[in-house]
Order: structure tokens, then C-alpha cells, then sequence
């Protein structure tokens, strides 16, 4: 019966409207999810428990105001949450990795999930780090798992191990299919399973599942001491064009559009 790790983002809806300011997004105005591609590790978390048995167990990394993902990912079928207090934390990701590590470590997992990316900010690197600090394997974009011992998934020459997970993964338009040892750690693509929704009963009860908080003094870590990397600004992007229209033969156009590719858009 496997335990189950998977790591969260509380990341902006983008579905939403989104305003930026100079001082950065304005929260007051936002609404907040869990990141869409964390949904699909969720998910996937849950079915290999409802298949497999075992447990559950979501994490993340944020302010007081990131509970309520890991209370939903406990209404939809985790069996426990972790918060990373991430006061003190710049948002560098060699430090918010260095960070969730040690929360994971001392779980023990079986197995690692995370989203491909996330859609606020575009970066997929913490989690990888977080598998290279812990010393796991990992594989990415995964759009099928499957867990089984190497006769099991049919493994000519497997590694000395117990379990595997087969990973049918994205790769740039096409599948690649590979296996790799538990533990590990494994991202999720879009494709992967379909989330499903908090029910009622399920949300009544997550209220009584452990939810804890961890700060970085009881990881004996100091904030600020392993960025890497550090915001200078952030604006959003400048207002879109209006279109224009290039009129004479096939052969005028051709041409019409080569010279504004090279002298407006630059890209020639």
C-alpha cells in the first residue's frame, strides 16, 4: 500500500481577470485555485489509493491563505496536509525546493507527484529539484501511470527494486513510454485523468483530516539563505496591436508580409 506525496501550488485563476500593478498582482482582486496541472497529480494520487490502498498525503508551500487548496485537496480524497510556512521565503525556487525537501523527506514517500508546471508563473523546476535533493528518479508530463513489480509491467532488465511505475509521457506532440524504480517522482500532464470536484460529504469531511504547519525554524533552515535567483519587476504585457490587412495578389502579400515580419516584427 503506497504512500502517496503530492505537492501543491495555490496559483491565480486564469480564468480570471488578472490585474498587475507595478508592485505585482493585485491579490485583493484575485481569485485563487489549485494549480490546474497539481490537480491532475492529485487526481492521479487518489485513484492509485482507491486502487491500491495506502495513503494521501498534500503539500505546499505558501501563506496562511494556501490552506484552503490543501482543504480542498482534502475534500476531494487526501488523507493529510502539510503547509510549508512560506514567511521569510523570496519565492526563489533553489530555495522554496531546498524547503519543501526537507518537509518530504521525513515522509518517506513511495511515490512523488507534482503538476508539469505552474500557470502562474510558468516555471516546472521545483519539483525536479525537490526529487534531485531527495536523491529520486523522476520522469515528467506523464499522460498514463501505472505501478507494478517488473513482471508485473513486463521489465526485461529491471534495476534492483520492489515496485516500478511505467509512465507514458508527452514528448513534444508524441509518447514516450519509460520506467523507472520507486520511490520517484513523477509530474503530470494535461491528459492524465480528469479531476474530480469537492462533494459535499467530502468537504464536511476534510474539516476533521490533519491539516498541519511547518515553519523553516522547526526544518532548521534560515530564510533568505539559498536564493539563487531574485524578482526585479514584474508588469504585465504590453496591449495587443490592432491587426492589419495586406491587400493586392498572393505574390503582393507574400512580399507585404515578409517586410513586416523584418521590419516591424523584427523576427526575419
Amino acid at each position: 500500500m503506497p504512500k502517496v506525496v503530492v505537492l501543491l501550488k495555490q496559483t491565480f485563476d486564469t480564468e480570471e481577470k488578472i490585474i498587475v500593478t507595478p508592485q505585482g498582482v493585485d491579490e485583493r482582486e484575485a481569485k485563487f485555485v489549485i494549480n490546474p496541472y497539481d490537480e491532475y497529480a492529485l487526481e492521479e494520487a487518489i485513484q492509485l489509493k482507491e486502487k491500491l490502498g495506502g495513503v494521501v498525503i498534500a503539500v505546499t508551500c505558501g501563506t496562511e491563505r494556501s490552506q484552503e487548496a490543501l482543504r480542498t485537496a482534502l475534500a476531494v480524497g487526501a488523507d493529510e496536509a502539510v503547509r510549508l510556512d512560506s514567511k521569510g521565503l523570496s519565492g526563489d525556487s533553489y530555495e522554496v525546493a531546498e524547503a519543501l525537501a526537507a518537509v518530504v523527506g521525513p515522509l518517506s514517500p513511495d511515490l512523488l507527484l507534482a503538476g508539469l508546471f505552474a500557470v502562474d508563473s510558468g516555471s516546472g523546476s521545483v519539483a525536479l529539484q525537490v526529487a534531485e535533493r531527495l536523491g529520486l528518479p523522476h520522469a515528467s508530463a506523464a499522460v498514463k501511470l501505472t505501478l507494478g513489480s517488473a513482471e508485473e509491467l513486463g521489465l526485461s532488465h529491471p534495476v534492483q527494486a520492489s515496485q516500478y511505475a511505467l509512465i507514458e509521457r508527452d514528448a513534444e506532440g508524441d509518447t514516450e513510454t519509460v520506467a523507472i524504480p520507486l520511490p520517484a517522482l513523477i509530474t503530470a500532464q494535461q491528459g492524465l485523468n480528469e479531476p474530480r470536484y469537492p462533494s459535499l460529504p467530502g468537504i464536511m469531511k476534510a474539516k476533521r483530516k490533519p491539516l498541519r504547519t511547518v515553519t523553516l525554524s522547526e526544518l532548521g533552515l534560515s530564510a533568505g539563505d539559498a536564493a539563487r535567483t531574485q524578482r526585479a519587476a514584474l508588469s504585465p504585457p504590453p496591449p495587443r496591436a490592432t491587426g492589419k490587412r495586406i491587400a493586392g495578389s498572393p505574390e503582393e502579400q507574400a512580399a507585404g508580409l515578409v517586410e513586416l515580419l523584418r521590419t516591424e516584427a523584427k523576427v526575419l
